[in-house]
């Protein structure tokens, strides 16, 4: 097993990276109008999942990394929500949300996991 020295030897926030990738080229296809809107508030939430990975992991307090990692919950939550919204509006095709969908889904089960491991609730 390969020791952890920081955010970025996680899977999770790796993930969370690829996740932001992910979401800056589909935004990238939004109308100009909503690129500013709503597509703002996409990018945040998306931005803030590995962001509060690496703050919470950096913080080298697990109950603070775990106090973060539920934000990154809740942010993954903010973002599928708007991504649905988009997607309803035709902003986001179907395939691009089932895209992101996946990623979101595995990234909630991985940051889960990892709090759960965390809490020592093995």
């Amino acid at each position: 097993m390969t020791e952890i020295r920081s955010y970025v030897d996680l899977l999770v926030w790796q993930k969370g990276i690829e996740l932001v990738e992910e979401v800056y080229r589909v935004i990238g296809a939004f109308p100009p109008d909503e690129r500013y809107a709503i597509g703002v508030q996409i990018r945040r939430s998306a931005v803030s999942v590995p962001s509060n990975i690496a703050e919470g992991q950096a913080r080298q307090h697990t109950g603070e990394f775990r106090q973060f990692l539920y934000i990154s919950l809740g942010s993954l939550a903010e973002l599928d929500t708007q991504l649905i919204i988009a997607t309803r509006l035709n902003y986001v095709t179907e395939d691009a949300h089932r895209i992101i969908r996946q990623r979101i889904v595995e990234l909630r089960k991985m940051l889960s996991s990892l709090i759960k491991k965390l809490s020592g609730d093995h």
